[in-house]
């Protein structure tokens, strides 16, 4: 489709968006045929906000979210504001339609406590133990992506500057800062660790030369990976709730405003795009100084 080349080429999307996008627009054309436009029929002209509405209602009717029809939606909205640039569409039949209201939920999050019991339970007298401090350091650290993690490179890391270079959603480039004990977790990683993982690689491989993190194999850490052993740790922990590397991504954003961080700091660590992504960790901060009040206070 050359909607989504246009994405690819001008709007640099990964390919995670291109293929949910495609899924998407795929879906909202299979909907239209059982509305009775069959595929060799369908003409966008033919498409007006009343369409779009009855799409997201059999969405809503088979289960999905908010989140996923919003998703959905801001697809379509997509798609025809490119047919309106080509000037295939004279308006924007998705405009005329309102975005689904979000569910606002407080991002799961650990205590410091229970983040620095978390940090400690990797075994540092074996490379793979080595190797897990200095992934779960950088996590907190830095607050980056699962994602963002298994694609750190060698060189991404500046130890001099005490930061790390991170690539993030549409290849988007940001610098985080590492704190004092990343950078020493991640110096004993690369010179206890990192060389007998390497070697346990058969066939070489320049790419896994070139990985900060590698797995028992000698290649690139995946994302999987890293979620299976951040689940693995936690379960050695007196948390009782799910956590994942997301979590600890939560517990970085939580921690710094807590810690009195400006929001606009934090929004460029995550790599927010828009700062109301990262305004919903506020109502985190705010459950904590309600607590703080009601706990103190004489007259709460």
């Amino acid at each position: 489709m050359q909607y989504l080349k246009y994405l690819q080429g001008e709007r640099n999307a990964s390919q995670h968006t291109l293929l949910s996008y495609g899924q998407d627009l795929s879906q909202f054309l299979s909907f239209w045929a059982d509305e009775g436009r069959p595929l060799e029929e369908q003409q966008p002209a033919a498409v007006d906000h009343l369409l779009v509405r009855s799409y997201l209602a059999s969405l809503q009717r088979h289960g999905y979210s908010k989140r996923s029809m919003a998703r959905k939606l801001a697809a379509l909205r997509s798609f025809f504001r490119y047919l309106c640039r080509l000037g295939v569409l004279e308006q924007n039949p998705a405009d005329h339609v309102s975005t689904p209201k979000q569910e606002q939920k407080i991002p799961e999050f650990l205590y410091e406590d229970e983040v620095v019991n978390l940090l400690m339970c990797p075994d540092s007298r074996t490379p793979l133990g080595i190797r897990d401090r200095a992934l779960l350091e950088t996590l907190y650290a830095t607050g980056i992506r699962v994602s963002e993690v298994v694609g750190l490179n060698l060189r991404d890391v500046d130890y001099s500057l005490g930061q790390v270079t991170v690539f993030g959603k549409g290849s988007r480039e940001r610098i985080v800062p590492l704190g004092s004990e990343a950078i020493g977790a991640l110096g004993r990683y690369l010179q206890y660790a990192r060389p007998e993982l390497l070697r346990q690689r058969r066939d070489g491989g320049v790419l896994a030369e070139q990985a900060l993190y590698l797995n028992r194999f000698g290649k690139r850490l995946t994302a999987r990976g890293v979620r299976y052993l951040v689940e693995g740790y936690v379960s050695h922990t007196a948390i009782k709730r799910k956590c994942s590397p997301h979590t600890i991504r939560h517990s970085f954003a939580t921690h710094l405003l807590n810690h009195g961080a400006d929001l606009r700091s934090v929004q460029e660590m995550l790599g927010h795009l828009n700062l109301s992504t990262t305004q919903i960790y506020t109502h985190v901060t705010k459950e904590r100084l309600k607590k703080v009040y009601d706990q103190a206070h004489p007259r709460s």
